[in-house]
């Protein structure tokens, strides 16, 4: 049973995110073989102010 963790930045549509997991169930189905009842996808939305790369913010960025 595979378990995909996926972080974005807040403010996908819930459409997005349908398409999104349709699109990651069906690769995985795919590539690994396993069933699409077995694939779990957890998204976890993070604030622009909670993620920073080369030690910036990403709410700082312009």
């Amino acid at each position: 049973m595979p378990t995909i963790n996926v972080q974005l930045f807040e403010g996908r549509t819930v459409e997005q995110k349908r398409a999104f997991v349709k699109a990651v169930t069906e690769a995985t189905v795919q590539t690994l073989g396993s069933s699409a009842e077995s694939v779990d996808i957890i998204i976890t939305e993070v604030k622009r102010e909670h993620w920073a790369t080369g030690g910036k913010l990403w709410s700082d960025a312009s």
